[in-house]
């Protein structure tokens, strides 16, 4: 089903667009207002000091534009959950199924990372870093506020991730939540994290 929706995401623009709109209204139905509580909880219970955590609205769309802008393209290459023109960006903060967050250093926008909730109880996931902030634990947190956020509201978090992104590779290797689901066409894998932390991972 996951390789169904990528292929209708990348090939079949228009009927992706439909799914997502229809996904949408049934989601802000039976879902909306249990996620508004649970991400308030959660970046509560992940607080910490120098870097803030928050969801993104229309005042940010020019900060996330920036954010991606400025990142080498080969950072990109992996990272395409959307489009990033200040168009995209707008419509995206109004779907209700796709979580938009920040990482925020002062006022500045460091990090960007979402999630998009399907009604099957699935949850994708995704983020990406500016590269002047990597390496200093802020990552970490955004990873604990996306799977809580998940968990709590009682969906299965998943991600796709090429076996080609040898450094999103890397850090998943030391990643305790994640097990690997099944390989997808052209060199992806499906994952999930998990909160039992015991369970054992499945080889590549």
């Amino acid at each position: 089903m996951e390789f169904i929706f990528l292929y209708i995401k990348h090939h079949l623009s228009f009927l992706w667009r439909f799914i997502e709109w229809c996904n949408g209204v049934i989601f802000s139905l039976f879902y909306r207002g249990k996620m508004e509580n649970t991400i308030d909880e959660v970046f509560e219970d992940f607080a910490i000091e120098h870097v803030t955590y928050k969801r993104l609205n229309s005042s940010n769309i020019v900060a996330l534009f920036d954010l991606i802008s400025g990142q080498n393209s080969a950072d990109l290459d992996y990272f395409h959950p959307h489009a990033f023109d200040l168009n995209s960006i707008g419509k995206q903060l109004k779907k209700p199924a796709f979580l938009m967050m920040g990482a925020f250093s002062g006022n500045k926008l460091v990090g960007y990372f979402f999630l998009r909730f399907f009604l099957n109880k699935k949850c994708f996931v995704g983020r990406i870093i500016d590269s002047e902030y990597r390496g200093k634990g802020i990552g970490l947190i955004m990873n604990k506020i996306m799977y809580e956020t998940s968990w709590r509201m009682g969906f299965h978090c998943l991600s796709t991730i090429s076996l080609n992104n040898t450094l999103v590779m890397k850090a998943h290797s030391r990643n305790p939540t994640m097990v690997i689901l099944k390989k997808l066409q052209n060199d992806y894998l499906l994952v999930e994290f998990l909160k039992d932390k015991n369970v054992s991972k499945t080889n590549i």
